[in-house]
């Protein structure tokens, strides 16, 4: 970690509190390019936009995958006030960003928040490989 990780560490934190004022949940995220200048920043908006998608980790991939060409996403940093959900994991990957640097863990994040509402959805397969892979067969390829 260094004092530049800490520096935007402390913006994604700010960037929280302005969710927080803003009534939606304490999450923040800016995307620091390869020279060090941040490129994009945001926070959540799932409650004032009505949007469960709407955090600030998706947003950004989301933005640098249309923005960014493959070698600029890939020496690009995250920085987020907390450790990315799955969703964001998955738009991150996906849209080839080169690091992601967190704040608080999941594990952290879960002592200071009840457990969620929700359970887990139940997930059943796979099922009808023959069928299901005619689509995907040779689209990787």
């Amino acid at each position: 970690m260094t004092p530049d990780d800490e520096t935007f560490l402390r913006r994604a934190v700010e960037l929280a509190a302005t969710a927080r004022e803003g009534g939606n949940p304490p999450f923040g995220s800016l995307l620091v390019g390869p020279g060090g200048d941040v490129l994009a920043e945001d926070h959540n908006t799932t409650l004032s936009d009505a949007d469960i998608t709407a955090h600030p980790e998706l947003k950004l991939a989301r933005w640098a995958a249309k923005e960014l060409d493959p070698a600029t996403a890939a020496a690009t940093t995250m920085y987020t006030s907390c450790q990315p959900c799955g969703m964001c994991t998955g738009a991150i990957e996906r849209s080839g960003l080169g690091r992601v640097v967190f704040a608080l863990s999941t594990e952290q994040l879960g002592t200071l928040k009840p457990p969620a509402a929700h359970g887990a959805v139940r997930q059943e397969g796979p099922a009808l490989f023959d069928e299901a892979r005619v689509p995907v067969e040779g689209y990787y390829t």
